[in-house]
């Protein structure tokens, strides 16, 4: 082998491995923003987690990259670790896809109009229609159409290549006396984890296998025990994924080494074991790219399929080999979900950014309810509480808005895009509520300490203008949380009752002055919970304004607000008499 086969050979593997990944990419972007959510909303039962990991595995040409999903799943607290078995099973099986597309390459030029499907042939034709729909295509999902035929013609070049580099390697006594030394298991199967470990991926290990395979040197003997092992060296990206998780995350990614394992030692014990009682026949059979897709298919879903009704056992073992620790217990188990294997899966990142973030402003709420409270009924507790609680949300803000940040360096769409941008603007009125609630609690707590009292005429309105906010608190977050437009149509009709009887309530307290029913001390901390209750309200009313812009893909919030006013639209005059009636000081 001359010094030129071996710089081919190493650009044919380059060729090979940028085909794959440019080929795996575009098949996830043509299959769709939902099949990430698809995959951990429709997979069950073990039976159907298996198909849909193989499924979602066979699109995106790749099992560590759904197993890595599935990973973030068990980590976020979205998925328990008997589903992900079964899934990352699938993907196990799914991953084998590839080596048929490879196989394409095995077909002969011959003469005629065969060929019309030689290896040569047809990469040209895929390569001019991919160049032609990435290049001049208008639609995104063309040019992604692009993107897979172009990484197919690219994949099936480097398997050229990789194939005339290696083709003098058939007549060498040294190559073919390296192979024989893969024919021994132990041996086998470690070049194969290896070499596979290195590379990161199966399907690679398993195209170049079936580029040498061309050479006819290649024979079973040798073939399987590589299998074999490049089954078990496929873990290690999985494994590396986990590095930092949780327990369960760290878990679900021991389940794919521990199921290789297992797989490729069944299967060895069998074939070998067998092997010694009867002659099998097939040690010395040449295997071409085609028997060696066959038998990592046949390998793959036999092993699996066997595997499938232990899924328990495998479940115990690794809850065993892994223990979790004291500090998980305490750790916040919303903020969890914003795992960063899901920002490579962006529909999966923002649903899980919207629940998150809902969580938030359920934190949010209850601490202006605790705030409130204190008003009554002032504790140290009761305020620390409160304190506490503010912390909190300053960490999901700071823990959300850094997701996000990530978030958009990845490819999103424009709905994607705009569901990103409206949780980044709501984050910011959900952290600002709660520091109301802090500023409600110090007025409490200024209240005890200066012995301050409201007259009984100011109390029955901050009662009617506590009630009020507290409505529009619950109608903006559920709407928030159910992306609700009806219930977030009644919130700025709300808002503006509360501006109004904002409004009645200062000029009631400048009467009660000039009568000496009020003082002046009194009237600083009655004008700051008015104050912090107003904001609180037209806080809630931008997050009303962010879920009806999400559901009615309306982008203009300012306009939005003068045509609610101004038109009197989606019932206004209704609500607004109905809160009126409800709310009188």
């Amino acid at each position: 082998m001359q010094i030129a086969d071996i710089f081919t050979l190493l650009g044919g593997v380059a060729l090979f491995l940028f085909g794959m990944t440019l080929m795996g990419e575009g098949l996830k972007k043509v299959a769709g923003n939902k099949m990430e959510l698809v995959l951990y909303r429709l997979s069950g039962t073990p039976l159907r987690g298996l198909l849909l990991g193989a499924g979602v595995t066979a699109i995106i040409q790749s099992s560590s990259a759904t197993s890595v999903m599935v990973v973030g799943f068990v980590n976020s607290g979205m998925m328990k670790l008997p589903r992900a078995v079964a899934v990352i099973e699938g993907a196990l099986i799914g991953t084998s896809i590839t080596g048929w597309i490879i196989a394409v390459s095995s077909l002969g030029g011959g003469g005629g109009w065969t060929s019309l499907f030689s290896t040569a042939t047809l990469s040209a034709v895929v390569a001019v229609i991919g160049v032609v729909l990435r290049m001049f295509s208008k639609k995104q999902s063309r040019r992604h159409v692009g993107e897979i035929l172009l990484g197919f013609a690219v994949l099936m070049f480097g398997m050229q290549s990789m194939s005339g580099a290696v083709s003098p390697l058939k007549d060498s006594p040294a190559f073919v006396g390296l192979l024989t030394r893969f024919s021994h298991p132990l041996v086998g199967m470690l070049v194969g984890a290896v070499f596979t470990a290195v590379l990161q991926s199966a399907s690679a290990a398993v195209g170049i296998l079936q580029a040498l395979s061309m050479t006819g040197a290649i024979t079973f003997a040798a073939a399987y025990p590589l299998l074999l092992g490049i089954a078990v060296g496929s873990a290690l990206p999985v494994l590396l994924s986990a590095l930092g998780a949780k327990t369960d995350g760290r878990r679900t990614a021991l389940v794919y080494l521990v199921l290789e394992v297992i797989s490729a030692l069944l299967f060895a014990l069998l074939y070998y074991g067998l092997s010694v009682f009867v002659p099998l026949g097939l040690s010395d059979r040449v295997m071409d790219p085609l028997s060696i897709a066959a038998a990592n298919t046949a390998f793959r879903a036999l092993s699996k399929g066997l595997l499938l009704p232990c899924n328990g056992l495998v479940v115990r073992l690794v809850e065993t080999l892994v223990r979790p620790s004291e500090a998980e217990r305490a750790a916040n188990a919303s903020l969890d979900r914003l795992d960063e294997r899901f920002l490579a899966h962006p529909p999966l990142a923002v649903e899980q950014s919207r629940l998150t973030t809902a969580d938030m402003a359920t934190l949010a709420r209850s601490n202006i309810l605790a705030a409130l409270a204190l008003m009554d009924n002032f504790t140290s507790e009761g305020f620390a509480h409160v304190e506490a609680n503010e912390d909190r949300v300053d960490e999901y803000e700071d823990k959300i808005g850094s997701y996000l940040v990530k978030l958009n360096t990845h490819e999103l769409n424009e709905q994607q895009n705009e569901t990103v941008s409206r949780i980044l603007h709501t984050l910011t009125d959900f952290e600002r509520i709660s520091d109301h609630a802090m500023n409600l609690a110090e007025t409490a707590r200024e209240m005890r300490e200066k012995k301050i009292a409201f007259s009984g005429a100011a109390e029955r309105e901050v009662e009617v203008l506590t009630a009020a906010v507290r409505e529009i608190l619950d109608l903006s977050f559920n709407a928030y949380a159910e992306l609700d437009p009806e219930l977030a149509y009644r919130v700025e009709p709300l808002e503006e009752r509360i501006d109004t009887l904002c409004d009645e309530m200062k000029l009631h307290h400048v009467d009660r002055l000039q009568r000496g029913e009020c003082t002046l001390e009194q009237g600083f901390v009655f004008n700051d919970l008015l104050s912090n209750l107003e904001r609180v309200a037209d806080h809630c009313s931008n997050v009303a304004i962010a879920v009806i812009e999400l559901q009615a893909e309306v982008y203009d919030a300012h306009d939005y607000v003068i045509r609610l006013r101004e038109l009197r639209a989606h019932h206004f005059d209704e609500y607004y008499r109905e809160y009126e009636q409800k709310y009188r000081v």
